[in-house]
């Protein structure tokens, strides 16, 4: 056989395959897509990806590319969510910006077909041929037949404070979750609480849990559970998940606590991956609420003599622990914490006597908001008897004061 009969055979079984192979998506705004490539070899690697509105061979590569005069945008890198998945398989998570919906709608309405293309190149560390795989973007309304997709979603308590600041015990308001979405179906997951002194979530643990490779799925941490939500989401767009009972919200502990919208995988016929078709395995993987972000955190602070109504939060630093009059016992107590204060280069600690006579001082780095004090604070705070008190100021990269605490009360240690 010559060889020139030999190549569409070489071609083909070097082609990487992806599923699906055809999406709809919403041609007013953004749109996620959960995709599987398989046949893969070791030493082929994802490099960049584009959409266009043409397909060119892509030759001597194999697979066909962007036509350079129809490009309308790369994929950018901080929406790149891909890793490796299964057996000789890739998961990338497609993330349409508006932008390109946007060029890819005026283009159909000048005339050109109303489907474009996603492209991805796959690269060869040992010299090969790089491989290029096509997904075809058909123009939808963004409802029914679209994949069910999480293009937005914001936490919030009802109340007006930037930082829900709470008493010890006090009552939190009500909380939601607004999401904007694609597609339609069942929204299923569940409201979490991170406790003060738990590693927080990685950007794994906070992926919608369809957003993540079948095998990784049962990885994501999880914490405390507060309440689970079940919802329909009908083809509109938009929705509010209302949170869970304010009074479930631990606040016993002072610290800062963070709440979770932790949304699982649903099934959903718009969202599936074949892994045999791909080579990349057996079965199919249902994604139905994909998103191609980490979805957001909503925090709130539990300290003495605080108040979800003050007036000024950025101006001002809360104090954590010890409380009011709380004393330092051995070096296991002697810690100090507060809240965070944005674009802060660093944080003062200042103890002193009743009189304004330093006692102890330290400098901390700004990606800190507590300080381990070293083991003989505590003798000295309880050398001679005398309360002290103390605060915590956040200064700028100049030197300038950004905010401060009010003075809060060291009472002698315990002997």
């Amino acid at each position: 056989m010559a060889l020139g009969s030999l190549l569409p055979l070489l071609t083909a079984d070097a082609q990487v395959r992806v599923s699906p192979t055809g999406v709809n998506v919403f041609g007013q705004g953004a749109t996620t897509v959960f995709l599987t490539f398989g046949g893969l070899t070791a030493d082929q690697v994802p490099a960049d990806a584009f959409w266009c509105g043409e397909l060119i061979d892509a030759r001597p590569d194999i697979g066909q590319r962007c036509d350079p005069a129809t490009l309308f945008g790369q994929l950018p890198l901080r929406f790149d969510l891909s890793r490796p998945s299964g057996s000789g398989g890739f998961t990338d998570i497609m993330s349409i910006p508006p932008s390109v919906a946007r060029r890819a709608y005026q283009a159909a309405a000048a005339g050109q077909p109303s489907a474009f293309f996603y492209v991805r190149r796959f690269t060869s560390l040992s010299g090969g041929r790089d491989v290029y795989v096509a997904v075809t973007c058909r123009l939808t309304s963004g409802g029914a037949g679209t994949p069910l997709a999480l293009t937005d979603v914001r936490l919030a308590f009802d109340a007006d404070a930037p930082v829900l600041a709470l008493a010890p015990g006090e009552v939190p308001p009500a909380l939601h979750a607004d999401l904007t979405y694609t597609g339609t179906g069942r929204l299923q997951g569940r409201w979490e609480v991170v406790l003060p002194g738990e590693d927080p979530p990685s950007e794994l643990d906070l992926l919608p849990e369809a957003s993540v490779p079948l095998e990784e799925r049962g990885n994501q941490r999880r914490y405390m559970q507060l309440a689970r939500f079940d919802a329909f989401l009908a083809p509109g767009g938009r929705v509010r998940i209302p949170g869970p009972d304010p009074a479930r919200l631990p606040r016993s502990v002072e610290g800062a606590y963070l709440v979770l919208l932790r949304v699982e995988a649903s099934p959903d016929p718009e969202s599936e991956s074949d892994l045999g078709a791909v080579g990349a395995g057996t079965g199919i993987v249902s994604s139905g609420a994909v998103a191609g972000f980490a979805l957001p955190t909503l925090r709130y602070l539990v300290g003495s003599n605080v108040s979800a109504s003050d007036e000024s939060p950025q101006r001002h630093i809360t104090l954590l622990r010890p409380a009011d009059d709380g004393s330092l016992v051995g070096a296991h107590s002697a810690s100090f914490a507060w809240t965070a204060v944005p674009h802060a280069a660093r944080y003062e600690l200042e103890i002193e006597r009743s009189d304004g006579t330093a006692v102890f001082g330290a400098v901390i780095g700004a990606g800190a908001s507590a300080y381990h004090a070293p083991p003989f604070l505590a003798e000295r705070v309880g050398a001679n008897g005398e309360p002290l008190r103390w605060r915590v100021r956040a200064l700028d990269d100049n030197g300038g004061e950004l905010a401060i605490s009010d003075w809060r009360r060291l009472a002698a240690a315990k002997p």
